[in-house]
């Protein structure tokens, strides 16, 4: 079975891809050209792509009748994949769930901390050479413990932040979702995100991707949020209006924000990179040699039980 994986994969997952198929290892680390998602449908029986590989509706029309038959994900988040168009073409999806959950949850309170204690700026102010020692009022940021986390989304990377801030830092949670949740620590869910805007300390945005999510996050919620409050988003960058966030941050309409993903990345836009009070990491929530691993042997199951003729253990 021809197999394409659009990225360099770590050793493990390399070798086991090739053991098992007739593999292409794509030697590249940028997304698949026009021409190379088509030839990719055309060309082999199975495809490992990942983000910003847009199998998109008209890439499946240029392409009535693919070979390929899977499209395995490597990563939890599929909005580049129109789903229903490879659905109606013949081609299942499967994603990579619960190995990205921890990594993402602890990169969320990494941002979550760096933000309320201003540790990029401080980074940067020490590199620079201009720090002159310490004094009692020296870059005074936000107390994390004790305060209010607000959660927009609680599937499994959403309970295991507000997990994180409950036990690790004496947070009281308020979420929104679509159901109520059953969780093992106290928490309040609001009937909408401008609600819970208005009543926590740092709002963390733990969504999919996708048309339902398009700028979920705009100029309401940030008006809604204290002035003090802290955004933090790990989910996918167009989930936010990046253009009213910035609004928000130049006029101090809230204190800070931390984001891991944007809307257009991997352009960042100039206005926020000028800012002191956002934290900007380059998609790091699930770079960890495990994480990316586990995630790759995920795919591989997905794959190898679609060869073997059985049911796909993470189909969408």
């Amino acid at each position: 079975m021809k197999l394409l994986i659009t990225r360099v994969m770590p050793d493990p997952v390399a070798a086991r891809a090739t053991a098992g198929f007739d593999a292409d290892l794509r030697a590249e680390n940028t997304p698949l050209s026009a021409e190379e998602l088509r030839v990719a449908l055309r060309d082999y029986d199975v495809v490992m792509p990942t983000l910003r590989d847009a199998f998109s509706a008209q890439v499946f029309a240029d392409v009535p009748a693919p070979r390929a038959r899977l499209l395995a994900n490597f990563g939890v988040g599929f909005n580049h994949i129109d789903v229903a168009a490879a659905q109606a073409a013949g081609v299942a999806v499967t994603n990579t769930p619960g190995a990205v959950t921890d990594a993402t949850a602890d990169t969320a309170m990494t941002l979550l901390l760096m933000s309320a204690r201003r540790a990029a700026e401080g980074e940067r102010i020490v590199r620079a050479n201009a720090w002159d020692g310490w004094h009692p009022t020296q870059m005074l940021g936000q107390h994390v413990t004790g305060k209010r986390l607000g959660v927009v989304g609680m599937g499994r990377i959403g309970q295991a932040i507000a997990r994180r801030g409950h036990y690790g830092f004496g947070m009281s949670v308020g979420y929104v979702a679509r159901s109520d949740k059953d969780l093992p620590y106290p928490a309040k869910r609001f009937a909408n995100i401008e609600a819970l805007a208005a009543e926590v300390d740092f709002l963390v945005i733990a969504v999919p991707g996708g048309a339902e999510t398009h700028h979920l996050i705009g100029a309401p919620v940030f008006e809604a949020m204290p002035d003090h409050s802290h955004l933090i988003n790990i989910a996918r960058g167009d989930v936010m209006d990046e253009a009213a966030l910035i609004v928000a941050l130049e006029t101090g309409q809230i204190g800070g924000a931390g984001l891991d993903v944007y809307e257009f990345e991997p352009e960042v836009p100039a206005a926020l990179k000028a800012l002191d009070t956002v934290t900007l990491l380059p998609h790091l929530g699930t770079a960890t040699l495990e994480v990316r691993t586990a995630m790759g042997h995920m795919a591989l199951d997905n794959l190898e039980a679609f060869r073997d003729g059985k049911p796909l253990p993470n189909a969408v």
